[in-house]
């Protein structure tokens, strides 16, 4: 089922990404010769009536592309009979925006899903609601649990929903903190450091106690059981304001995710590349599993945050990508002539075969983890 899912979410962001090219460029008065789904070979392609171009569907299913009649400059389209139709022989303005246009579509259908999920009712952190708005149903949920701590010995795990706590005392006294807090259990805790706490909690539905004793130093110093918590609740929101709060969380979502690419190449040119925080489609499918185990709201915040993922990737100013292609559009403009076709249609082959190696090996990496 998982994999079924993944596939439909692939298919909506690779047509809503290539459609911002295809509608720009048809807009424009471009020719597009194919509208594809995954990379080469292809497997089949179809031409409606009437129409001229072919949309096919191809063997590699990690994205796909708009075949646009001279963005890959030669003879033909640059000179040809159809030349007034060729991207190339347009003004550069106009071929910025066909370029831009896919990564415009995935932040559009980001703010989309985003509002989407707020008028619904989306999960979130009590720090993360809009001004003026709270929670509902809120639940101090365990965000992590530290390995070798005594809430991993105990069985506490990661979403596990905290309850209660309550410690025995002398002559048959208890003392029980029933409205938990992030501030709450951390005092609690401190106040019984050498006691036996009994910790209620719900894992999956499933109503659950466990007894833990604090270590005397496990953070900091302090006393602790070894876990992170979060007060995570229901954001709710009307039309308008779901609009508004959608476009801010796309914008810091965008944000969030262009300086974690940074960091990430940055790692790697210096020699500290890490590919335990990447994940490519074999680890996507797990995690599509998870957030559609947690519900259908969970699953459209986490198509948002592909789509977004997606446009920063596009972004990047590497050839064969969209921001890599922007880039010589800007290096055309500042020296007032063309780009050597050679070089550039050179260029951005070998971006896409680089790209083709760099996700066979995350897909490597996400076939070790999974074994």
């Amino acid at each position: 089922m998982s994999v079924i899912i993944f596939f439909i979410i692939l298919i909506v962001l690779v047509l809503a990404h290539e459609f911002g090219h295809f509608s720009a460029a048809k807009g424009f008065g471009i020719r597009v010769d194919e509208f594809g789904f995954g990379f080469p070979p292809k497997l089949f392609g179809k031409k409606f009536k009437g129409g001229e171009t072919e949309y096919s569907v191809n063997l590699l299913p990690f994205g796909g592309f708009v075949k646009i009649y001279g963005e890959n400059p030669d003879e033909e389209n640059t000179s040809g009979p159809d030349g007034a139709r060729s991207m190339v022989n347009k003004p550069k303005w106009k071929q910025a925006i066909v370029l831009f246009a896919g990564v415009f579509a995935n932040f559009a259908l980001a703010w989309l899903l985003f509002s989407i999920c707020l008028m619904s009712g989306l999960p979130a952190s009590a720090g993360s609601a809009p001004d003026g708005y709270k929670l509902s149903d809120s639940s101090l949920v365990v965000m992590s649990v530290l390995p070798g701590s005594p809430a991993e010995k105990a069985g506490l795990a990661q979403g596990d929903k905290i309850l209660s706590l309550k410690s025995d005392l002398p002559y048959g006294r208890t003392d029980v903190l029933s409205e938990v807090s992030p501030e709450g259990l951390k005092a609690f805790i401190i106040s019984h450091k050498d006691d036996q706490i009994k910790i209620g909690y719900t894992n999956e539905g499933v109503l659950k106690e466990v007894t833990v004793t604090p270590a005397p130093d496990i953070v900091g110093g302090n006393p602790g059981i070894g876990i992170s918590m979060d007060e995570i609740g229901v954001i709710k929101l009307p039309f308008f304001p779901a609009l508004w709060a959608g476009l801010r969380l796309d914008w810091s979502t965008a944000s969030a995710t262009a300086v974690g690419l940074y960091n990430l190449i940055a790692n790697s040119i210096a020699g500290h590349g890490n590919f335990s925080s990447v994940a490519g489609p074999v680890g996507l499918v797990n995690i599509v599993g998870e957030a559609y185990r947690f519900g259908f709201v969970y699953l459209l915040s986490f198509t948002a945050l592909i789509s977004v993922n997606l446009a920063i990737i596009n972004l990047a100013p590497f050839p064969a990508l969209d921001g890599g292609r922007l880039l010589f559009l800007l290096v055309e403009k500042i020296k007032g002539s063309r780009l050597n076709p050679k070089f550039a249609n050179a260029a951005n082959m070998i971006g896409f075969a680089l790209i083709i190696i760099l996700m066979l090996v995350v897909t490597y990496h996400d076939i070790v983890r999974l074994m």
